[in-house]
């Protein structure tokens, strides 16, 4: 199957002209394939298909069933169809139902990075709402790169920005930005469609490139990658470098020195976020069944029930333990004290874990009650219930370096380990078991298990991989800060390689054998004649003894040979590197033999404290026989037996005296020995007295350490909180202190929590005030129902609005509405008064001059009408009615042309009406003769006014009419 990057682009409301500027300045040989999912209508037959054709050269097709992608080609969904893509080839499908509207564009890109790892690219485009938030998300951690579109250039901001806030885009640009983007990762050096780079980079000398860049992130960062999945290591630094267009891992390692933001852009990359509300729910439900009964199980009330998920994320694996946990406990949450612990090594992750923020498409993984019940429903989203906010806490920790928290019920680590090389899953295992209580249990993903450390966990679920704490008789040793091996290598120095290692192996097993079967028997001893190590057929020189076993070099050395081994053994201790002794007898069952003996001095141990002997045995040679003749030979051993008879005998004496002195020595020495080891015991003894508290102190000392670390998170949260605090504080303060309207909020009980300056202007309060009921205060306000009012708002949850006088004459609107608080819970109400004096008093000003407008259009000789901006009659005085004989039913609202049944249709007055007052505002004697069926031929002079009617909002045309017919 063809390799080649596959761009799927998701886009909404305002979409379009963002997807025309993408294809317009994309180039057509990218060798990309692009796949388009826009929210359109089912009922509509689309055209998007042939609007895109216009901005493109490469062909644009809609997707149908079975499709196989091509590069260099576009590909548009259906309108309301559900599309995914598996391998390389695209399938349609009805929508799932879920919350809300279906998530095709999320649906798309995650089968996208499930498809195509690697080399997935998501883009999203303007649109209201959340979805491809994300589908982002799962393919920036399968390893692909993300864009989203600048929210300031997008016509609708919503997607884009769930986009950027929920953590999955890597690069925010505008549509013909992104573009350009494509066309580099296309064209540039490494680009996508490109095999993966092997684990060495393939290049001379990347080693020790790759440990500048482990030093460089180590330095900026403080988290040490050396032992991080090299998989993931190579992915991600294959993406950056092609972000960067380099080719080289030195020549990248030397961009990362000049711009030390790019490491913490390199170091956000390879710290995985790929988490979602209750993921793998059947390990929820493991947890429901194994863990929490057994916790709850004869529980002291007073014990808090303590969870810990290390690399938590943006926070859902938390949230989804202690959803789960409330459920199971019921009406007996009240009494019962639970703490939840989340860290992270990622700063924003944890950011969004605190602000507990998360967007719509929760709902396809929350059920519509665990949202009702624990969960605030948001502009664009959905925020964790306060309750359950306040029981947890977020910090930064290094799992492999911090110390652990301790007394933990229950430890969440899932797909944390498999991004670790067995150095550190050795290291964090021995963590996580000195953290649990007894009986704890520790919940891992779904392709991780405990390894090694099989002693230290054993298997409640094999299927949802949990374990639990074993008890165990030894203390696992614990390092809480993390150092290299002694054996590791300095920065500077390549990695050997695995094939030379592989070389070594075969000379050193034809060494091996070479000794074994040529080389002298032999032993290695210590200055104790412990017997550490035996080298060939030692058996005719050494035999274990019956009774206690032993392995002390004497007591297995066979008759004979004790004395010549402890005297030579004795002159190398005393400074002689070799000693050699030739023609020793050693007796054995096949009967006295003679041997040659070595004893080599060995380098000593790395403390000096201690040296090591090698001791070799070889048979000696037989003497040759002689070739005399025999009669001659005869005689001559009969002389010698008659000459040596008697120094034979003196020396068998000195011998047997020789022997038995020895003897005597030797029980000396051990009667000594027996001594010296009784008193080696009782030294032993006291070591391991001293050992067992030195272990208590140590244990003390990491449960103090253990303490410190969560005294030290507690204390990061609180001052988290304190900054939002202390941030909001300001924003409100500055907030009240610059609005010029008058606010009081005040609880249930009328008591005031908070007034802004205007208030305190307006009612006479001061800073001693608060906490008082506003009933106990002079208010300067005419309202004697004001308790009555709030009980009103609080209890049908319904603003109360008034207009109420001060005691000094001036007129505000007085407002209540209830006070909720970020739980939508109900907890007093929010008074504001608005000052509408002036607006009080205009408004009976402009009563008063009505009222006298129209007095004096009543009292007026001349017929008198006023217009509104469509020509329409607003009104008429009488002297009008009796000059021209209608009737009010028939003129009031009608259109000055059809007045006297349309006899008013006057093409002079359309002149004066319609061309001339438009032009002029006002007209002063305008001649109109007209012959009329009731009142006959007449004269008049017109005078018009045209008013702007800023004050009513509306055009009025003020026309008089004088009766001039008899003045001709």
């Amino acid at each position: 199957m063809a390799r080649f990057p596959v761009v799927g682009i998701g886009a909404s409301a305002g979409g379009l002209p963002a997807l025309q500027a993408l294809l317009e300045a994309l180039p057509s040989d990218t060798g990309m394939a692009f796949v388009i999912v826009q929210h359109l209508s089912p009922d509509h037959a689309s055209v998007l298909p042939a609007l895109l054709a216009l901005r493109t050269s490469m062909p644009v097709l809609e997707a149908r069933e079975g499709l196989a992608l091509t590069p260099d080609h576009v590909y548009v969904g259906p309108p309301g169809v559900r599309l995914t893509l598996e391998r390389n080839t695209l399938h349609l499908g009805k929508t799932r139902s879920t919350q809300g509207p279906p998530r095709l564009i999320d649906e798309f890109l995650g089968s996208l990075a499930q498809s195509a790892p690697g080399r997935a690219i998501g883009v999203i485009l303007s649109g209201s709402g959340t979805d491809g938030a994300r589908g982002l998300r799962a393919i920036r951690s399968a390893g692909g790169t993300t864009f989203a579109q600048e929210p300031a250039s997008a016509n609708f901001d919503g997607m884009p920005r769930a986009a950027i806030d929920a953590g999955g885009v890597e690069h925010v640009l505008p549509a013909e930005g992104i573009a350009a983007a494509l066309a580099r990762l296309a064209h540039g050096p490494q680009a996508p469609f490109t095999p993966p780079l092997p684990p060495s980079f393939s290049s001379d000398g990347s080693g020790q490139d790759l440990s500048r860049v482990f030093h460089l992130l180590r330095t900026r960062t403080g988290v040490d990658f050396t032992h991080y999945k090299s998989s993931t290591i190579h992915r991600r630094l294959g993406q950056r470098m092609r972000l960067r267009r380099t080719d080289r891992l030195a020549d990248y390692a030397r961009y990362l020195e000049e711009y030390p933001e790019e490491c913490e852009a390199l170091g956000q990359d390879l710290l995985i976020h790929v988490t979602s509300f209750f993921r793998d729910p059947e390990s929820f439900e493991a947890v429901k069944q194994h863990v929490f009964p057994e916790s709850f199980r004869d529980r002291d009330p007073s014990s808090p029930f303590r969870l810990w998920v290390p690399g938590c994320s943006t926070g859902e694996e938390v949230y989804s333990l202690l959803i789960c946990l409330l459920e199971y406990l019921g009406e007996d949450v009240a009494t019962t004290s639970i703490q939840a612990f989340g860290t992270d090594l990622s700063e924003p992750a944890l950011a969004q874990a605190r602000a507990a923020f998360y967007p719509e498409s929760i709902a396809a993984d929350v059920s519509p009650e665990r949202l009702r019940r624990f969960f605030v429903r948001g502009e664009g989203g959905y925020r964790i219930h306060k309750s359950l906010r306040d029981l947890c806490i977020f910090a930064r920790q290094n799992v492999v370096g911090d110390p652990p928290f301790s007394r933990m019920d229950l430890i969440s680590c899932r797909n944390v380990l498999i991004y670790l090389d067995p150095v550190l899953q050795k290291k964090v295992l021995p963590i996580f078991h000195y953290a649990l209580n007894p009986g704890g249990c520790l919940l891992l993903g779904s392709a991780e298990t405990v390894g090694a450390s099989v002693d230290l966990f054993s298997l409640v679920d094999r299927r949802n991989k949990l374990y639990r704490k074993k008890s165990i008789s030894y203390r696992p040793h614990l390092s809480f800060t993390y150092r290299e091996p002694v054996t590791e290598r300095r920065e500077d120095t390549p990695l050997p390689s695995r094939r030379g290692a592989a070389e070594q192996d075969p000379q050193r097993e034809a060494d091996r054998l070479v000794l074994a079967s040529y080389g002298p028997p032999g032993v290695i001893i210590n200055d104790a004649l412990e017997i550490l190590h035996f080298r060939g057929h030692t058996g005719p020189y050494l035999e274990p003894l019956a009774g206690a076993a032993s392995l002390n070099l004497l007591k297995m050395a066979r008759e004979g040979l004790a004395l010549e081994l402890r005297a030579a053994i004795r002159q190398v201790q005393r400074g002689t590197s070799r000693v050699r002794k030739e023609q020793v007898r050693v007796s054995g069952r096949e009967g006295e033999r003679r041997i040659n003996l070595e004893v080599n001095l060995l380098q000593a141990s790395s403390d000096n404290r201690e040296h090591y002997y090698l001791v070799l045995f070889e048979e000696a040679p037989v003497p040759p026989a002689s070739t005399a003749p025999r009669g001659a030979r005869v005689q001559e051993v009969r002389g010698q037996r008659a000459a040596t008879r008697q120094e034979l005998e003196s020396l068998r004496e000195e011998l047997r005296t020789t022997r038995q002195h020895l003897q005597t020595l030797l029980q000396e020495q051990e009667s000594t020995s027996e001594q010296l080891r009784a008193a080696h015991e009782e030294a032993q003894s006291s070591n391991e007295e001293l050992q067992s508290t030195n272990e208590e102190l140590e244990t003390a000392k990491e449960e103090l350490q253990s303490t410190n670390e969560e005294l030290t998170t507690l204390n990061e949260e609180l001052q988290n909180r304190n900054l939002e605090l202390s941030q909001l504080n300001s924003d409100l303060n500055n907030l009240l202190g610059s609005t010029q309207i008058a606010t009081i909020m005040l609880g249930d009980d009328l008591r005031i929590r908070r007034f802004t300056p205007m208030a305190q202007e307006v009612l006479g309060l001061s800073a001693g005030d608060m906490g008082r009921s506003l009933l106990d205060l002079p208010v300067p306000l005419e309202l004697t129902d004001l308790e009555r009012a709030v009980s009103q708002v609080t209890r049908q949850l319904t603003p109360f609005e008034r207009e109420v006088r001060a005691r000094d004459g001036h007129w505000y609107s007085l407002r209540l509405r209830p006070y909720k608080t970020l739980d939508n819970k109900l907890d007093g109400v929010v008074m504001t008064l608005l000052d509408v004096d002036r607006l009080k008093h205009s408004l009976e000003d402009a009563h008063q001059a009505r009222e006298y407008a129209e007095a004096l259009v009543e009292t007026m000789r001349e017929p008198f009408l006023v217009l509104d901006g469509h020509l329409r009659v607003l009104t008429a005085n009488p002297a009008f009615y009796e000059a021209f004989q209608v009737t009010e039913a028939r003129t009031l609202g009608q259109l000055v042309y059809q007045l006297g049944n349309g006899q008013w249709d006057i093409p002079q007055l359309r002149l004066l009406l319609e061309e001339v007052l438009p032009r002029n505002a006002r007209l002063r004697d305008f001649v109109v003769e007209h012959d009329f069926d009731q009142i006959g031929h007449r004269r008049m002079l017109l005078n018009a006014r045209r008013s702007s009617g800023r004050e009513l909002g509306t055009q009025r045309i003020l026309l008089s009419i004088s009766d001039v017919t008899e003045q001709t």
